[in-house]
Parts: structure tokens; C-alpha cells; sequence
């Protein structure tokens, strides 16, 4: 299977990558990186302790500067500074439970933090292409369970979700209004739940498992019989580079496209603990989490033809091989190993499929 992404059309480019130093946003920039193109990042510090972008060592190399994407000077003065030819938008407040605790901070981030950096890019000469990343959950998820498609309502019933799918009509109203105008394609990616090696934020199925493999201690599960459409990191990210690149060299596409795995991919929160625990050689189990919990819905899929008609895009880490690659990563931060040595191999052997 041949790789998506093509290493000539980026090396050399100038990229910006918002949210860089979040955990897609680190294999991203690094995959960047590892290509020849001039990284440019704009983001708050990394907040957890450890986390993938210093262990990865991006942090040395990395062109980037730290600051709140609300402040609207900070993010015109990196634009301009960056001048990119590129900008792909992950910078978010990317964690459910925390939205419900801080719906404010949420909905700020995540929608004005796109309006001030649509607003920058707005007077970027040389721009080539924006991609906007939001999320499976910016779909009216009535529980039907019946894969999402690119045309169906947006909606959202928490605060993520639902600052999500208010970042889509920004979006759209963006391209209609200015960029359209201006001959730069401006697109969203709905990506799927991600797995894969180096993510130690809170309240994420993949760290939490590795946590509590580390501690000895049982796992507590909020809704163990959700199903949802895990995808390893470095398939979604495929998909979205080269979505953008498609976009940058001409082709038609959408303007929106959902990226998730293969629908036999599709599994429970308690399956998904069970195999990540069996990988880690821990067995220690899960138990329901006591008294009530933040609604989630039990049932979320996404529809993902268009980007395999339109990019030709799929899966290359299915089920257990995308279980076994993220248990493999944290096993070799646990043994001490050279984690960027160990990235850069991985994304090397993608682009020479």
C-alpha cells in the first residue's frame, strides 16, 4: 500500500502547525519535520508531565512560539513571523470532561481561537491551503447507530462537541465569505479517536490504561460498553496530510472529510481495556465507575467513503496491529529507549511503503 503523503510536496514548505505541542500535534510537526519542511508552531506549553513533545525531542528543533491562540496580537505576530504556505489547525481544548467542567474556556478556545487565526491568515500571501481539525463528535448523535456522514446535521450535546461543531460553521462561513474569494482552500477534518504512543493527557482510554498498568491498580471505566472508531495516529494523520496536500496542488475535493478507521475497526471502551491491558502482558482489570457521570453517547461511527474515493485513504494499522503499535511505544519510553529515534523510524518506514 502505497503512503498518501508525499515527501517532494513538502519539503522545502513552509507549514504552521497550531496545537503543535499536543499529541497529534507532535507526530504531526515531527512527520513535518522528517520530510524537509520548515515547521513553524503556535501553542500553549505542553501541560502534562511527561509529555510527547519533549520526550520526542521536537522541543530543541522546533521553530515555535507559546502563547494563548485567544490573544489576538500573539496569533497575528506568529502568522506574519511564520508566513506559511500551510496551516493546519489543531490548537484546541480537546477533553470532554474538562469542557463540562470549564464550558466557557472551551467555547472560547475552540471557536475565537479559529476566528483570530482565519482572521490573521486572512492577509497571508503565498497561502496554499488551510486544514482545520475538528472532531467525530461535531454530529447530532441521536444514538441511532448508523456511521456518520459528511452531510448530516452538526450538533453536540456538550460543550466540546458542540464548540466543535460551531468551529465548522466558522469555517464555512470563512471560505464563503473571504477565502473562496482568494482562491485558498480552506477544509475541516472530522477525525475519529485516536490511539497510538505518547499521549499522557487526562481522561483518555490509551494514558489511563498505561497509568494504571504502571501503578498496578485497577482501571475505572465511565461507560465500559461505548462503542467508538479507534484509529492509530499515524493512520488519521495520513489522512489529514494528505487531504491538505491534495487540496494545495489543485484537486477537487470537499470541503469536509471524515477520517476513522474501517467499520470492522469499531469496538467497546471494555474490549479496546481489555486488549491494550493484554499488550501491556497486565491483566489487571476494570471496574465501573460508582454514582453518576457526565452524559456520553454509547454509540459514535463515522462514514469515511469519501476521503477513500476522494484520497484513496484507509487504514494501515487495523484492530490489534493498532493496539500492539501503541503498547509498543509506551514499552520502549518504560525501557529508556531514544523516543524521537524511535517516531522518526516509524513515519520513515510509513513514507518508503
Amino acid at each position: 500500500m502505497v503512503c498518501l503523503v508525499d515527501r517532494n510536496f513538502w519539503k522545502g514548505r513552509r507549514v504552521l502547525v497550531t496545537g503543535h505541542t499536543g499529541f497529534k500535534g507532535t507526530w504531526a510537526s515531527l512527520w513535518l519535520q522528517a520530510m524537509g519542511a520548515h515547521v513553524s508552531g503556535l501553542a500553549l506549553a505542553a501541560e502534562t508531565t511527561p509529555n510527547l513533545f519533549e520526550i520526542s525531542g521536537l522541543s530543541r528543533i522546533m521553530s515555535d512560539k507559546f502563547g494563548d491562540i485567544r490573544d489576538t496580537k500573539f496569533v497575528r505576530d506568529t502568522v506574519i513571523q511564520a508566513r506559511p504556505q500551510i496551516v493546519i489547525h489543531m490548537a484546541a481544548q480537546p477533553l470532554v470532561l474538562r469542557s463540562v467542567q470549564f464550558p466557557v474556556e472551551t467555547f472560547d478556545v475552540n471557536i475565537m481561537g479559529t476566528v483570530h487565526l482565519l482572521e490573521a491568515l486572512r492577509s497571508v500571501k503565498g497561502l496554499e491551503a488551510i486544514l482545520v481539525v475538528t472532531t467525530d463528535k461535531v454530529y447530532e448523535n441521536l444514538g441511532a447507530n448508523i456511521p456518520f456522514k459528511e452531510i448530516d446535521p452538526l450538533g453536540g450535546h456538550d460543550p466540546y462537541s458542540s464548540s466543535k461543531a460551531a468551529v465548522e460553521l466558522v469555517t464555512s462561513s470563512y471560505r464563503s465569505t473571504y477565502f473562496e474569494a482568494l482562491g485558498i482552500p480552506l477544509a475541516t477534518a472530522r477525525g475519529g479517536n485516536v490511539i497510538g504512543g505518547g499521549d499522557f493527557s487526562e481522561d483518555r482510554i490509551v494514558p489511563d490504561v498505561f497509568r494504571a498498568v504502571q501503578t498496578q491498580t485497577q482501571l475505572k471505566l465511565r461507560y465500559p460498553d461505548a462503542t467508538r472508531p479507534w484509529q492509530h495516529v499515524l493512520d488519521c494523520l495520513e489522512g489529514y496530510l494528505a487531504f491538505v496536500q491534495f487540496m494545495a496542488k489543485g484537486h477537487l475535493v470537499p470541503n469536509s472529510m471524515n477520517f476513522g478507521p474501517l467499520d470492522n475497526s469499531r469496538t467497546t471502551v471494555r474490549h479496546l481495556v481489555e486488549l491494550m491491558q493484554e499488550a501491556f502482558s497486565s491483566p489487571i482489570g476494570w471496574v465501573e465507575t460508582d454514582g453518576p457521570q457526565p452524559r456520553e453517547m454509547q454509540t459514535l461511527a463515522l462514514d469515511c467513503s469519501v476521503a477513500r474515493k476522494y484520497l484513496g485513504f484507509t487504514d494501515r494499522l487495523v484492530g490489534l496491529s493498532a493496539i500492539k503499535a501503541t503498547a509498543d511505544w509506551y514499552q520502549a519510553y518504560v525501557r529508556g529507549d531514544d523516543m524521537g529515534a524511535n517516531m522518526i523510524k516509524v513515519i520513515e518506514e510509513r513514507l518508503a511503503a
